[in-house]
């Protein structure tokens, strides 16, 4: 793999600038970066042979206005030999999630998808959710579209196959049977009512489920309902009979089962003005495991195969794929991403555009589904966006705001204290990017929302400057709303000022008269207060921003609440792990009546040496 930067050919860009490259270009395969006059990137393709694609914008004419546009901005570029055309899409796609091209197709989730782990790392395994590295010892199914998916699957196979979800800790620690025992959810092996025997069979016959040989597990459920019923075990054949009625009752709400489909993903693209939704429906085990949609950023692109292609490797690229991908339109080079993918997995991936039969009604279904959420979405973005049109002209700013930041505050008399951010632009509130802050200031006087707010904005535009001085991605706001007055928004303009940020727009809300909603007044800096009308949308929008930005700072001053309720003192102190922590609590009792030792009773507990006894006794004596 061979790094070339062409040297600097003047102040030549677009066509010319790319022409003069073409003269030291080979016939490698590779990847290129096209570069705009700051040396940001513009766009990262890969190509066969270099000189060939290349040469593609060297042309003066014959280009899409979204090509035209991205030459005319190009001020450079960067191209990286590489061995194989294969190679060169795998660096491609790797470059592309790095720096996100502007004009790159560009997958925005990312998250990771759950599964479901039967742990076998305990003689009665576990059923459980799985999220992450799968580093446990057992047997993973998945992945499925959402943690909902996921717990509703868990709840009928608990329900059929009364398998425990409990932890090894609690499984030790239990001497009766717990409330899913009660109502029918779990067969209660931590207290002997089933035998490992007995109760690996249930496991098996889960296992069976997830792997969608449904027939095999009812008809053995029956065989044995009559054989107890034969047998006159009544009890016995009753619990059958309810398993049986849960399978069935699992099996009727299954929204799309395949009987010709084991394992594939479908994976179906809608596009319309320039925007474009993605359904991606899982099946395994012939079960439909839930589905979710994805609205990749398209940079102008207008090709469906050219989508389809990046979307692919990008959401391949952290996600082992199934054996089959069904698709609705055929990527740019169906054989050399099916070639990829199954380098990425190890074994043969099929991809394919079906025409007739199950197959082609699966992917027409998630088509469906594909087109209907884009207009959805589509919906709901035009009146977000006459919103943000109402915002800007009820503040006076220059344009509509893309990104809005709100910001709050939340203590009880100045303990916990935290700070929160959220964010609001055309798609509606972008939580991916919301921020809270913890506190941390020793100068700050309890309950003291000016130098709270100093803190947080400090901390927050200090790293925006450092991260992005000149200002090339879209992290940085277009207004900020402050919950409070004249006071609060002097205090950030003067903070703002100090940081050498003086071109954002803030506003504080302010509740106004009587402090009723609907009368909030709105200050800006050098600028008398004003109000909207009772009924402007504009109003309602700015209170649901003001009331997100309160809820998210009181859920995340709930949580560090809650944490410092449930902290041990002895945590506070260095050397005192779990298991030293552990004799402490069981030789005393509790950790006041550790606080209230002396030195000689510490140092008799197993485990606590003289010196750390010491180190323990001055701890609590320390404070008084």
């Amino acid at each position: 793999m061979t790094e070339t930067t062409p040297p600097k050919t003047g102040p030549k860009t677009g066509h010319a600038l790319i022409q003069d490259y073409l003269r030291q270009l080979d016939r490698s395969p590779g990847v290129y970066r096209m570069l705009d006059a700051q040396g940001g990137v513009l766009y990262v393709g890969k190509a066969r042979d270099l000189r060939a694609r290349v040469s593609n914008y060297a042309r003066p004419s014959g280009h899409s206005a979204r090509i035209a546009r991205m030459i005319r901005e190009t001020c450079s570029m960067m191209f990286l030999t590489t061995r194989t055309e294969t190679e060169a899409l795998l660096l491609e796609q790797n470059l592309i999630k790095q720096l996100k091209p502007r004009y790159n197709v560009l997958l925005r989730d990312d998250k990771s998808f759950p599964n479901i782990l039967v742990a076998k790392s305990h003689a009665y395994p576990q059923i459980k959710k799985h999220r992450g590295a799968k580093s446990e010892k057992g047997d993973y199914y998945g992945p499925f579209a959402s943690a909902g998916a996921v717990n509703r699957t868990l709840t009928q196979l608990q329900r059929v196959f009364l398998l425990r979800n409990c932890t090894d800790a609690t499984f030790e620690s239990r001497t009766r049977p717990c409330l899913l025992f009660q109502i029918k959810r779990c067969s209660a092996p931590c207290v002997g009512r089933i035998s490992a025997e007995d109760y690996g069979a249930l496991v098996s016959d889960a296992e069976r489920f997830l792997q969608g040989k449904t027939t095999v597990i009812q008809a053995n459920l029956a065989r044995d309902m009559a054989a107890a019923a034969e047998n006159m075990e009544y009890e016995r054949a009753a619990a059958l009979r309810d398993r049986i009625k849960a399978l069935t009752a699992v099996q009727s709400v299954q929204a799309i089962n395949p009987k010709r489909v084991a394992e594939a993903d479908i994976v179906a693209l809608h596009m319309e003005s320039g925007q474009a939704c993605v359904q991606v429906f899982f099946i395994r085990g012939n079960q439909s495991w839930g589905n979710r949609d994805f609205y990749p950023r398209l940079g102008g692109v207008e090709s469906p195969a050219e989508v389809m292609q990046a979307f692919l490797l990008q959401f391949y690229d952290d996600k082992p794929p199934p054996r089959m991908i069904l698709l609705s339109h055929a990527p740019d080079e169906p054989d050399l991403t099916s070639q990829v993918l199954s380098e990425r997995a190890a074994r043969r991936i099929v991809i394919g555009v079906p025409q007739r039969g199950e197959k082609a009604d699966l992917v027409e279904n998630a088509l469906r589904n594909a087109r209907e959420s884009l207009a959805r979405r589509m919906s709901e973005s035009a009146t977000q966006l006459r919103l943000l049109e109402g915002v800007g002209e009820a503040f006076d700013l220059p344009a509509p705001p893309r990104r809005i930041e709100v910001y709050d505050n939340s203590h009880i008399m100045g303990t916990n204290a935290v700070g929160g951010m959220i964010v609001a632009g055309p798609e509606g509130f972008i939580k991916s990017q919301y921020r809270k802050f913890n506190i941390k200031g020793t100068e700050i006087t309890p309950g003291d929302d000016f130098g709270m707010m100093k803190e947080v904005l400090s901390r927050r535009f200090t790293r925006l400057l450092k991260e992005d001085p000149d200002r090339q991605t879209e992290a940085w706001p277009d207004l900020l709303l402050i919950d409070g007055g004249a006071g609060q928004v002097s205090a950030v303009d003067g903070i703002l000022a100090d940081l050498g940020v003086e071109d954002i727009p803030i506003v504080g809300v302010a509740k106004g008269i009587d402090r009723d909603q609907g009368k909030e007044e709105f200050h800006r800096p050098g600028r008398a207060p004003f109000a909207l009308r009772m009924n402007d949308p504009v109003l309602y929008f700015i209170q649901r921003l003001r009331d997100e930005a309160h809820r998210w700072a009181i859920g995340t001053h709930r949580a560090k609440r809650a944490k410092s309720v449930m902290a041990n003192p002895l945590d506070e102190i260095a050397g005192i792990g779990a298991s030293r922590k552990r004799a402490l609590l069981q030789h005393f009792g509790s950790a006041k009546a550790v606080s209230r030792a002396g030195l000689a009773d510490l140092q008799a507990v197993e485990g606590i040496s003289a010196a750390m006894a010491q180190k323990v006794y001055d701890h609590f004596n320390a404070r008084g």
